[in-house]
C-alpha cells in the first residue's frame, strides 16, 4: 500500500526562516530517486536546487512558484513505496534531509546549523575574558500552511531567470508540454504597439512585490542603522607604491594567472591591521552584556548583482596569502553575478569591505553589516595633484571610509586601524614590520 512522506522547507542556511518557490523540477505522478533535484527556491542569500531525500513518486505539490513559504512548512508530498507495504521508521540509518532527529532538531542541506567553536567574550566594564560554547541554534518557526499548487512548464534555468526579470508567468506560455524559449519568453514581455501605459494617479508606475535579497537587504541594514550607533572616519591616500608593485606582480610568475585588483590589496591590508586592533573584529552581544573577540577574520565582500545586494565572505581570510585572496575574490565575485552563492558562503562574517570605486564614486558613508562591527568602503583610485617631497606631481590617490560601531570601537581604535590599512596601502613594504 502507499506510504506518504510530507517533505517540509529546510533552513538551508543559518537561521533562515522562509524561502520563495522559483520552479519545480518535478510533477505529480513522476518518479524521482534520492538527490534527483526536483525544486528550485530562493532565500534571503541565495537560488537553491533541492536533492530529493526519498525515492519514490510525487503525489502533490503544496505550494505554487512564486509562493513564499516558511521553513517546517511541507511543501511537497512522496509516495515512498507505492507497490509495496509501509516504510519502517529510517530503521536507524541516520536523519534525511528535512527529517527530525533524536535530539529534536531538523537536517539542513547545510549539516545542523553554526559550526560549533569557542568565541572569547569580554564584560563591557573589563570583567575578565571568559571562553563559552557558541549558543544552540533557535528554534524553528510554527509550520504556515499554504494552499496546493501546480507545475511550471518546462524551461531551461536563463530562460527562467529571463522570464523573472521581465515579469512573464511561464505558466501562460505553456502549450502541451513544449519547451519553452527565450524568445517566447521575450515575445511575451514586448507590449503591443497600440497598447496604451496605464497611468495611475497621473503619473506611469511600476510596482514590484519586495522580497528574496532585495527585502532582507531592507531589513538588515534599517536594523543595523537604528540598533548600533555608527561612526564614519575618512582618509584620502596617495596609492601609488601599490599600484606600481601591483604592476609588477602582473609580470612575477606567481602571479600572472591572477586577477590582482586593488581590492585584494585592501583585503590584505585589513587582515593585517586587525592583529593590531582587534576591537575591528569583535561584535557587540547585547543580550549577554558582552564584547565577542573573534580570532579570525570571515572577510566580507559587498557585491552588486542581479538579485540586488550580496556579502559573500572570505572564511579565515587572514590565513590567506595576497594571491589566495585575490582568487578568493574573484571565485565569491563570479558566483555571486551567477547568483550561486551558497548560504554557507554568506554566513558567520565579522568584517566587510565595499568597493564603491568600481562605479567612479570617491567615497560613501557605509552601513554596518549586522552581526559585525565594522565596514570599510574603497573609493575609486584616480590622478590627482600630491605633495611629494615640497613638489606636486600627479599620483594615484584613493579614498577610504570605515563606518563602525561605537558601543564597541572607540574613536582612537577606529582612527588607528583606518591609519594602519591606509599606511599598508600607501607603501606596501610596510607590512614587514607587521
Amino acid at each position: 500500500m502507499p506510504n506518504y512522506m510530507r517533505f517540509p522547507l529546510p533552513d538551508v542556511g543559518e537561521g533562515l526562516v522562509e524561502a520563495e518557490i522559483l520552479t519545480w523540477h518535478v510533477q505529480v505522478g513522476q518518479t524521482v530517486k534520492v538527490n534527483d533535484i526536483f525544486v528550485e527556491i530562493e532565500t534571503s542569500k541565495a537560488a537553491v536546487e533541492l536533492p530529493a531525500p526519498y525515492e519514490g513518486v510525487v503525489t502533490e505539490l503544496l505550494a505554487k512558484p512564486g509562493e513564499t513559504v516558511a521553513v517546517g512548512t511541507p511543501i511537497i508530498v512522496f509516495d515512498i513505496d507505492p507497490n509495496g507495504a509501509p516504510a519502517s521508521d529510517n530503521g536507524g540509518g541516520g536523519t534525511k534531509i528535512g527529517e527530525e532527529s533524536a535530539d529534536g532538531r531538523i537536517q539542513s542541506l547545510v549539516g545542523y546549523g553554526p559550526r560549533t567553536g569557542a568565541a572569547t567574550r569580554r564584560a563591557r566594564k573589563g570583567a575578565a575574558p571568559v571562553v563559552v560554547e557558541a549558543p544552540a541554534p533557535k528554534p524553528e518557526p510554527e509550520p504556515v500552511l499554504v494552499p496546493a499548487g501546480g507545475y511550471v512548464p518546462l524551461a531551461k534555468p536563463p530562460v527562467r531567470k529571463l522570464a523573472k526579470e521581465l515579469g512573464v508567468d511561464l505558466r501562460s506560455l505553456a502549450a502541451d508540454g513544449q519547451v519553452i524559449t527565450r524568445d517566447d519568453v521575450q515575445r511575451a514581455a514586448t507590449p503591443e504597439p497600440a497598447a496604451a501605459p496605464i497611468v495611475v494617479a497621473g503619473e506611469r508606475e511600476r510596482r514590484v512585490p519586495v522580497r528574496g535579497v532585495r527585502k532582507a537587504t531592507a531589513k538588515a541594514v534599517t536594523e543595523s542603522a537604528y540598533t548600533a550607533p555608527h561612526v564614519t572616519e575618512f582618509l584620502t591616500i596617495d596609492v601609488t607604491p601599490m599600484m606600481e608593485l601591483r604592476a609588477r606582480l602582473k609580470n612575477h610568475p606567481g602571479f600572472r594567472d591572477v586577477k590582482l585588483t586593488p581590492l585584494a590589496f585592501a583585503a590584505k591590508a585589513v587582515c593585517l591591521a586587525v592583529r593590531r586592533t582587534p576591537d575591528i573584529n569583535a561584535l557587540w552581544d547585547e543580550q549577554a552584556g558582552e564584547i565577542v573577540y573573534k580570532s579570525y577574520v570571515h572577510l566580507g565582500i559587498a557585491a552588486a548583482t542581479p538579485r540586488g545586494l550580496v556579502v559573500p565572505k572570505v572564511h579565515d581570510a587572514d590565513q590567506m596569502s595576497l594571491r589566495e585572496l585575490g582568487e578568493a575574490i574573484e571565485a565569491l565575485t563570479v558566483k555571486a553575478r551567477d547568483g550561486k552563492t551558497t548560504p554557507a558562503e554568506m554566513a558567520n562574517g565579522t568584517f566587510t569591505i565595499t568597493n564603491v570605486g568600481v562605479f567612479g564614486v570617491d567615497t560613501g558613508t557605509p552601513i554596518i553589516n549586522p552581526g559585525e562591527s565594522a565596514i570599510l568602503a574603497l573609493g575609486a583610485i584616480r590622478d590627482m595633484p600630491w605633495v611629494v617631497d615640497g613638489q606636486v606631481v600627479p599620483r594615484k590617490v584613493c579614498q577610504l571610509s570605515l563606518s563602525f560601531d561605537h558601543r564597541v570601537i572607540d574613536g582612537q581604535q577606529g582612527s588607528e586601524f583606518l591609519a594602519d590599512v591606509g599606511a599598508l596601502l600607501a607603501d606596501p613594504s610596510i607590512a614587514i614590520t607587521y
